[in-house]
């Protein structure tokens, strides 16, 4: 019974998929089958980001049209995280000239996968970014971006020939180091990419494993003394309450950080080594 009990209201329910949405009061609901394709609890949880970006960034979009000065408290929130990311991270990493053709991508992948992050922390959520297939599509996307930018900017030819740094050597030995090089920073392009899949994914569900460590302590004295049991539960209590407001801060530092190195890596494609 205590394993099923552990099983059921396990903090890693937020990183596995299932077929099943948790209702709180209601309890599991059985997914549907849409054109052969299972819809999961992760498809639900990015649904739901999506919808919520559409449903303030619309309206923010239409006031700032309308308006010179962004009027409310709520509004005026979400505009200066629009601003700081603009210039506080994508002009410095991109240039001003470029910035502003990747700022959509930019502003979208932010608060996509922040509100990934934090709708795992709701009950009845899930952690969609902690798990490797969202985070490798987001880092695929950030991989087409910059593949366009640098092609948009120097061609084909120009973009390959781009990503082997200028060698101070002698021309003699060019020949040999310039293909070798070449094959390294295609291979690191990719690399980085892959990293950048890994950091959010990795960081994510660590976080809920903490979680699903600290509340098994208390599974594990369910049968012990009361003088035993009452300052564990206790203290796993607090552990997860602390924890939670880390992964809150982590939520909102791994937004910046793969927003800020998608900046870099979009930066280093449209300038010439």
């Amino acid at each position: 019974m205590a394993d099923e009990h552990a099983h059921e209201h396990s903090p890693l329910d937020h990183v596995i998929d299932h077929p099943t949405l948790e209702v709180p009061f209601v309890g599991e609901l059985d997914l549907p089958m849409v054109f052969g394709i299972q819809v999961t609890r992760f498809m639900v949880m990015e649904t739901i980001a999506a919808l919520l970006l559409l449903a303030v960034f619309i309206p923010l979009a239409r006031h700032a049209a309308r308006q010179q000065v962004t009027r409310g408290r709520f509004l005026n929130m979400f505009e200066s995280v629009l601003v700081f990311i603009r210039d506080k991270m994508a002009r410095p990493a991109i240039g001003h000239h470029h910035a502003d053709q990747f700022l959509p991508y930019l502003w979208t992948v932010f608060f996509f996968v922040l509100l990934c992050n934090l709708l795992g922390m709701i009950p009845g959520g899930a952690s969609a970014t902690g798990n490797i297939n969202v985070t490798a599509t987001l880092a695929l996307m950030t991989l087409g971006a910059v593949v366009v930018a640098g092609v948009k900017e120097m061609g084909p030819v120009g973009f390959l020939t781009n990503l082997v740094p200028h060698m101070d050597v002698p021309w003699i030995m060019k020949p040999i180091l310039w293909p070798l090089m070449f094959v390294i920073e295609v291979a690191g392009l990719f690399i980085r990419h892959v990293v950048l899949s890994v950091r959010l994914f990795a960081n994510m569900l660590a976080g809920h494993i903490v979680l699903a460590v600290i509340l098994g302590f208390t599974l594990t004295v369910s049968q012990a003394a009361l003088y035993i049991k009452g300052p564990v539960i206790a203290a796993s209590v607090g552990g997860v309450v602390l924890l939670s407001l880390l992964e809150l801060f982590v939520a909102f530092l791994q937004a910046y950080i793969f927003t800020f190195l998608s900046a870099l890596f979009i930066g280093a494609a449209v300038h010439s080594h």
